[in-house]
């Protein structure tokens, strides 16, 4: 069975997290992905957090399956000329550099447009490539404080705090994902490749859009998360709310761990059968209790009257006897815990790949699920493992001028 982005070519120019993280869907899609590195260090993950010694680092493993890698001195005249040819034959081509970087090699876009008209070129930057902040740098964390997560991420009264979900890095890589396809797709229609953009400030902004909800919420009144409290012009950090229209926390179980908790949300119709399930039918009809208004005045309460429930139990015997009554809930899963799930293995969404260098690894495989496209996941490429390969297939060169290129330095 075909692949739904069978022959279609990315010529990946990434690195580090935001654009490999981008570009692996891509192949899990079936794309031609070809990375292309530097000669000698190639992409700085592959050394980078390095666990096995001469190998390249899991950092660099888990964001570059399912691609080819090529070594190119883009600063070499013959290197210029190699990329010029490459540009012609791809239909995408995705790069994360730092503003300006592209442009001074001699390939801003209209360059780019001129040599191929249907090339799409999808670039990922910090704050975009217009407006006031646009020539800053931004990492992970940067993202995360000037999109709006981190101020929105902690306890009320705490510090703020990062996800520790990459979603400066790996959603602006996800979001990339969704103006390519949509780019090629209008090339269907037009003929004509395009430029797009992906800034990781955007990004977050974008999945920090219910704080911004409760943002204009907060004008009219006090959250109703938070029925006796009056809090300034800014959304207030709301530690495990559910921040949906419904109460929810995550509720301590036995032995008493870091990660030994379930998150339940409180929805009206479920307080008497859970009640029933504690062994506490005394409550029933207790006026403390017995509307979502009144548990909403003693919320604190609630959740200390079914923690000393849960307690007696693991998260895992919790949340089964709780799924028995139909209470939305779930275990607090930590990594551990997530490399061994069944569940996700067999939605193969944790697969173990062989490596030549590491043995085998275990990485994340992909989010998305077509029927009439499988995955495969297949271990990321050591460096310039295809650079030979892909130049004979694409410019014709034979084994004498790949290794006269390889003397001169140029790949």
């Amino acid at each position: 069975m075909g692949k739904a982005l069978d022959g279609v070519r990315i010529l990946d120019m990434t690195h580090v997290q935001s654009g490999p993280s981008c570009t692996q869907i891509l192949g899990f899609l079936g794309a031609d992905v070809i990375k292309l590195e530097p000669p000698g260090r190639g992409d700085i993950t592959r050394g980078q957090l390095r666990d096995v010694p001469n190998a390249d680092s899991l950092y660099f493993t888990m964001l570059n399956c399912n691609k080819r890698s090529i070594t190119l001195n883009m600063k070499s005249t013959h290197g210029t000329e190699i990329f010029t040819e490459l540009l012609k034959t791809s239909d995408v081509v995705v790069e994360n550099f730092g503003p300006g970087v592209l442009d001074r090699l001699g390939f801003p876009w209209d360059n780019i447009q001129r040599i191929n008209p249907r090339a799409i070129y999808a670039s990922i930057k910090g704050f975009g490539s217009y407006g006031p902040n646009s020539g800053l740098k931004a990492y992970e964390s940067i993202a995360q404080a000037m999109g709006g997560a981190m101020s929105t991420t902690g306890l009320e009264e705490g510090p703020p705090l990062c996800t520790g979900a990459q979603i400066g890095d790996s959603g602006s890589g996800i979001h990339m994902v969704a103006a390519i396809l949509a780019a090629l797709y209008q090339r269907t229609q037009t003929g004509r490749g395009q430029r797009v953009e992906v800034a990781m400030q955007d990004s977050v902004l974008n999945l920090v859009r219910v704080k911004m909800r409760d943002h204009q919420r907060l004008q009219h009144g006090p959250l109703s998360e938070y029925p006796n409290k009056t809090f300034g012009s800014a959304v207030p950090r709301s530690g495990n709310a559910s921040g949906g229209g419904h109460p929810g926390t995550a509720i301590r179980c036995k032995p008493g761990g870091q990660n030994d908790y379930v998150y339940v949300v409180f929805q009206p119709q479920i307080w008497e059968r859970l009640l029933q399930v504690m062994g506490r039918e005394d409550l029933i009809g207790d006026a403390r209790y017995s509307t979502p208004a009144a548990r909403l005045e003693r919320l604190d309460e609630v959740y200390a009257l079914v923690e000393s429930w849960s307690l007696g139990y693991t998260k895992f015997e919790v949340t089964e006897k709780l799924n028995a009554i139909d209470v939305p809930c779930g275990p607090i899963m930590d990594t551990s815990d997530l490399i061994a799930d069944e569940h996700l293995k067999v939605r193969e969404m944790i697969v173990e790949v062989a490596h030549p260098q590491r043995g085998t690894f275990k990485t994340v495989g992909s989010p998305i699920k077509l029927s009439d496209s499988p995955v495969e996941v297949f271990s990321s490429p050591l460096l310039g493992q295809h650079t030979a390969d892909v130049l004979h297939e694409l410019m014709g060169y034979d084994t004498v001028k790949v290794e006269q290129l390889r003397q001169e330095g140029v790949i």
